[in-house]
């Protein structure tokens, strides 16, 4: 064993943020699958094109098959994803009659460049021909591929935010930063999703409704002040129906650090232990392996 100093230095702990990975020698991953599949609905139910044809619009995506994540290896982020989607679109010509067709992409990755993704356009089976299928080919593939572009630089410029940070000589360092003093980020949708790993939905509001962990988890904020306090009525799927515990969250600044203190009043009888198990293990554990504070 190396005498106190002498060690191998990729595993010398040194005075930074974070104290952890020293010089990024760890591979460290961040998973995004949850945040991009709900991305990439949202990006593709944006598209609308119109033409003298009529006009045609995305209105569900019916298949969205893959995952994506962010990996980092001493200092260096490499970006992984692979899906195959597919999204239907429904036409209304200039005299009023309607069409339904689809859209495929099968390529869309990190091997491809937006320009290289195979977009391929068809009627449904029992349609007839339409110019509307060629508008969608000559417009609506452009404006797929550019939604399509638009996921891809958010990903690599929203989620790569905190991945790199200076250590205490300067250098850069990748995994997440601690957060900023009385900072709190469970108010957003992306961010929950990415330690929950599974979809979620917060409006991140007083009176704002929240939905985790693919729906287990339901509730609405009932105060909200930043850095400091939150309170909600908290419900756990399994429960009486309208049955809500009241959770606080109360947060004070140690200097450097922040204190989190936490009370739950009203958990039914019997349910106590698997409530405190499930607040340990889904939030602060997944929060603390994924941010890592």
């Amino acid at each position: 064993m190396a005498k106190w100093g002498e060690g191998d230095p990729r595993w010398i702990v040194e005075e930074r943020a974070d104290a952890t990975n020293v010089n990024n020698w760890h591979w460290t991953e961040r998973d995004v699958s949850a945040w991009s599949s709900e991305r990439l609905r949202q990006l593709l139910l944006g598209v609308r094109v119109e033409g003298p044809e009529g006009v045609c619009h995305l209105t569900d995506v019916s298949k969205l098959d893959g995952e994506a994540s962010i990996n980092n290896r001493k200092g260096k982020l490499f970006f992984f994803y692979e899906w195959q989607l597919r999204a239907n679109w429904l036409g209304t010509s200039s005299s009023g009659v309607k069409f339904r067709g689809t859209v495929d992409v099968t390529n869309l990755s990190d091997e491809n460049d937006e320009d290289d993704l195979d977009i391929s356009l068809s009627l449904c089976k029992d349609q007839p021909s339409t110019a509307l299928l060629d508008l969608m080919k000559r417009t609506g593939v452009k404006e797929v591929r550019r939604v399509l572009g638009e996921y891809v630089h958010e990903l690599k410029s929203e989620f790569s935010q905190g991945m790199i940070f200076p250590t205490a000589d300067g250098q850069k360092s990748s995994t997440p930063a601690p957060p900023k003093k009385n900072q709190v980020k469970t108010s957003k949708t992306q961010l929950v999703q990415i330690f929950t790993r599974s979809p979620a939905t917060v409006d991140g509001r007083r009176g704002g409704r929240f939905q985790l962990l693919g729906g287990s988890i339901s509730g609405e904020f009932t105060q909200l002040v930043p850095g400091q306090k939150i309170e909600m009525r908290w419900h756990f799927r399994s429960w009486p129906g309208e049955h809500y515990a009241t959770v606080s969250l109360d947060l004070q600044g140690r200097g450097d650090e922040t204190e989190l203190r936490m009370e739950c009043q009203g958990v039914p009888k019997g349910e106590e232990d698997s409530t405190r198990e499930g607040w340990t293990r889904f939030y602060f554990q997944a929060i603390k392996q994924t941010f890592g504070y």
